[in-house]
């Protein structure tokens, strides 16, 4: 016989039992969805945490900041001595300039971020406000402006405000082109509806404390009445809104929980408690001088290591997202492993049912096989009429459970989105369907399924001619 014929013939038997064939198919179908399924969910969290260091550029970020000795760290007494003798790195602008003229650096600038008491429209809460040069515009996540412009000075009023920070004012934005209802959740916690016209162009009131050197005074003379106001003052400055920036993805880093964005050099004079640590302003002297953290942006990845040598003989902290996202793939990969044996394990079980309906397929063609040798047909033949049988099952059965998992997978995908988007989450794909993943799922199947096949093909084989001929 030749190979299409034995095709053919492959073909006919698995019709000839429909009914066996299904059953035996549907286990194949249910084994390779819940594979594909479960190996989906994780490549889709690891690829939503890829896009989201690609979209920050966070591949070529580095973030420094000055060495601090944790002295609850420290073994005996006198090595905790030995480090309060080491004076931290200080941070400032000579600090960046020396960034700025190393190999591989595109730009560095000292970070400023700073927390205020919102008001627009009506509207309070507490927001971040973070200082940016102005020409970080040219790059992302800030170059991802959903309305408006970023601000076009360093000395500019201006300010750019997330959409993530509208909703912290109970703001959602309204665009005209993609129509949004509240639902009774957000009415009834005071959302409101605004067209992004009505948001670009007005201004924000942003408030912040300082310490009210008079009433400081003034109190030291009175520490025994306790109903005395904190020794602060508010100040309150409008600014202009000019652009608003697009939600930020459910897997963010820390450095963009910011949400309202302005020209560094604003940022500096707007008047603050100038420190994160309330102690310095009285112990440190020369906090004034210096920053907490400064961030720097190499020209490619592979100017990354290089400069991150350069810094830590330089005695700074580093803080690359890169590393961390090596360290995730590792737990992804340890994810997927497991995923994939649970679903393997339904896959087996597969198997075994294609190899019980080839063994009762051998008991009922017994006397066929016999007729099939008498006339010439080979040992090999014979096995490869079985092997197409299980080959087919395993090809079908892959195709069939594929459709079946990406169904799944979007049903799932609905009604988790279903869970974040009422918290001002935009929707997330929680599963991705690589070509690999598509590729060796049927390669699998398949060999899999011709692994089953293999004892009753070679069971088969060997059948005695006149045996077989013989049986009933």
């Amino acid at each position: 016989m030749k190979l299409p014929e034995i095709i053919g013939l492959g073909f006919a038997n698995l019709w000839r039992t429909k009914l066996r064939t299904s059953l035996t198919l549907l286990g194949v179908v249910i084994g390779v969805g819940a594979l594909t399924s479960m190996i989906s969910f994780g490549t889709g969290m690891e690829k939503n945490i890829t896009d989201m260091f690609r979209e920050n550029d966070l591949f070529t970020s580095i973030y420094v900041t000055a060495r601090k000795i944790d002295l609850g760290d420290e073994g005996d007494a006198g090595t905790m001595m030995e480090g309060l003798e080491k004076k931290p790195v200080r941070l400032n602008d000579s600090t960046v300039n020396l960034f700025l003229g190393m190999d591989g650096v595109e730009i560095a600038y000292p970070e400023n971020s700073f927390q205020v008491r919102a008001k627009f429209f009506g509207k309070e809460g507490d927001l971040n406000v973070a200082g940016l040069p102005v020409y970080m515009q040219k790059y992302r996540p800030f170059s991802d402006i959903a309305y408006g412009t970023f601000f076009k000075e360093d000395s500019s009023a201006t300010t750019v405000i997330s959409l993530d920070g509208l909703r912290k004012l109970k703001i959602i934005v309204n665009d005209p082109d993609e129509p949004v209802e509240l639902n009774d959740e957000e009415i009834g916690r005071g959302m409101i509806l605004l067209p992004p016209d009505s948001i670009i162009g007005k201004p924000i009131f942003l408030t912040t404390v300082v310490i009210d050197a008079p009433a400081l005074y003034l109190r030291s003379f009175n520490i025994f009445n306790k109903s005395e106001n904190m020794p602060v003052k508010k100040i309150t400055i409008p600014f202009i809104i000019c652009g608003i920036m697009k939600n930020k993805s459910p897997f963010r880093v820390w450095n963009f929980r910011n949400d309202i964005f302005m020209s560094y050099r604003t940022a500096e004079k707007i008047p603050r408690l100038p420190v994160d640590n309330f102690l310095d302003l009285f112990v440190d002297d020369n906090n004034a001088d210096t920053y907490n953290s400064i961030y720097i942006r190499v020209t490619t990845p592979k100017e990354m290591d290089a400069v991150i040598s350069k810094l830590k003989e330089m005695n700074f902290n580093i803080l690359t997202f890169s590393g961390q996202l090596k360290e995730m793939r590792r737990n992804f990969l340890i994810l997927d492993g497991v995923l994939a044996a649970i679903g393997t394990i339904a896959l087996i079980v597969a198997g075994l049912g294609i190899m019980n309906t080839m063994i009762m397929s051998i008991l009922e063609r017994t006397r066929e096989i016999g007729i099939m040798k008498a006339i010439g047909g080979s040992e090999s033949q014979i096995r490869l009429i079985f092997f197409v049988e299980a080959g087919v099952i395993g090809f079908i059965g892959a195709i069939l459970g594929l459709v079946l998992g990406w169904i799944v997978t979007i049903i799932a995908n609905k009604i988790a989105n279903l869970q974040i988007l009422p918290v001002g989450e935009p929707p997330v794909d929680f599963f991705y369907f690589p070509a690999w993943l598509i590729l060796g799922a049927i390669a699998f199947s398949i060999a899999l399924s011709l692994a089953a096949g293999l004892y009753p093909a070679i069971r088969a084989s060997r059948i005695d001619p006149v045996k077989a001929l013989r049986h009933d």
